[in-house]
């Protein structure tokens, strides 16, 4: 009987998940700014990052330094963060739409919730497989 593969298991859902939850954090943080003058929306292609995690076998950046650790992700790096072209700039130059940056982040936890629901069953199914049901 082999070990249980936890990437093949999961697939990538796991990585889509905080991928997600930091894409959240920076969709907030532009919500959080919408009249700040001089601010200048950012986001990052989502699409992007997660193929280029699918098609190499490294984390997301963290290392385990021990046997014991799990391994940690840190998403993706600041100079992966683009900056919006704003639709109707305004005049103290702040280029957060407040619709546009709701609507991204009402989607962007659809997906998350998506990814959460996945990850579940994927569990149900393991723990069901291991008690032999």
């Amino acid at each position: 009987m082999g070990a249980i593969n936890f990437t093949n298991a999961l697939g990538i859902h796991d990585n889509a998940m905080q991928l997600r939850a930091q894409r959240a954090e920076v969709l907030a943080n532009n919500l959080a700014n919408a009249d700040t003058p001089g601010f200048k929306a950012r986001d990052f292609d989502f699409k992007a990052i997660l193929e280029a995690e699918t098609h190499s076998n490294t984390s997301f950046g963290m290392a385990a330094t021990h046997s014991a650790h799990l391994s940690g992700t840190s998403g993706f790096a600041d100079d992966e963060l683009k900056y919006r072209n704003p639709l109707q700039p305004s005049i103290d130059g702040n280029t957060v739409d407040a619709q546009t940056e709701q609507a991204l982040f009402a989607r962007n936890s659809m997906d998350y919730n998506a990814s959460f629901e996945f990850l579940s069953g994927r569990f149900k199914g393991m723990r069901n497989a291991i008690r032999g049901e």
